[in-house]
């Protein structure tokens, strides 16, 4: 077996869509291709919408689609001081501050610049940029106002971050060796002061996946494109966390007819309703554009 480890991470807030049994499938032969290992890993941090019988589905789609994984799942839920260590470390570093503007404080904000005339920033998912209100309060007021019950996300200082660092990239790798090796630079500052925490959840999607990542030895991360501005984000926090660096390989996203991306539920594309309907898994090998119906191996 090669050192090779992937993972196919789904959020049990939903059911798995033909979209996600392409990134599945892949991640499955490409282990195989290259003799690796395959994780499952179940990413249930948001509580508010994760679901049991959601999680259910899950194993019983991919188990569906012929794909075996190892064993014990790990599952978020159970990673919470995890995070807390790492957030705990982005503080000590000086990187974090509390972000108490609510929604629609923001929104106060955005819209008052944008009666100027110019365009409020927006990251690479197209959401405006915090406005950084807090970013130089002095710590005196910081803890007062954190002890004061009011609501708050701690996000990244970018700022900061970027005055120390020259530059990040990651690398872009095909496991299976079709598509050649690039370096991909990260676009650190489009992405603003990121949340890494919120009240309600001990840690974004970003810190997670990548504490996750690092924690269950992944080597090589299969993932769709909408995902691919993130990577920097990822390989920021591995940078800071001093956490070792994966490769990456974007996939292309499956999308419905008029050319968006799949979303979860229980329509045409869910593989709960595909199963239902008398669909085979070989038919969604070949529909999803799979040369053979069998995993590669």
């Amino acid at each position: 077996m090669s050192d090779h480890v992937f993972r196919f991470a789904p959020s049990p807030n939903g059911y798995l869509h033909l979209g996600h049994a392409f990134s599945a499938l892949l991640n499955a032969d490409a282990a195989a291709a290259t003799g690796g290992r395959l994780l499952l890993r179940i990413e249930d941090i948001d509580l508010t919408r994760a679901r049991a019988e959601f999680e259910v589905a899950i194993f019983a789609d991919l188990a569906w689609l012929g794909m075996t994984w190892e064993e014990p799942v790990l599952r978020q839920s159970d990673r919470f001081e995890a995070y807390r260590g790492a957030l705990a470390e982005l503080d000590r570093l000086g990187l974090t501050y509390p972000a108490f503007l609510s929604r629609g404080e923001i929104r106060a904000a955005i819209a008052a610049f944008e009666a100027e005339g110019q365009n409020w920033p927006r990251d690479p998912d197209g959401a405006p940029l915090y406005p950084g209100t807090e970013r130089d309060w002095p710590e005196t007021r910081r803890r007062d106002e954190m002890a004061s019950g009011r609501p708050y996300a701690l996000r990244l200082d970018m700022a900061r971050v970027l005055a120390g660092l020259a530059g990040l990239t990651w690398r872009e790798s095909d496991p299976f060796g079709v598509e050649p090796d690039t370096a991909i630079k990260a676009n650190l500052a489009g992405w603003g002061d990121v949340i890494l925490a919120r009240k309600d959840t001990p840690a974004s999607y970003h810190l997670a996946v990548t504490v996750d990542d690092a924690f269950q030895g992944v080597t090589d991360i299969v993932r769709g494109l909408d995902l691919k501005p993130a990577t920097g984000v990822h390989r920021l926090l591995q940078d800071l966390l001093g956490l070792p660096e994966p490769v990456y390989f974007h996939h292309r996203l499956i999308v419905d007819e008029d050319g968006r991306k799949l979303s979860k539920s229980e329509g045409s594309a869910g593989l709960k309703n595909l199963r239902k309907s008398g669909v085979m898994p070989a038919e969604i090998r070949l529909l999803l554009g799979f040369k053979r119906a069998a995993i590669a191996g």
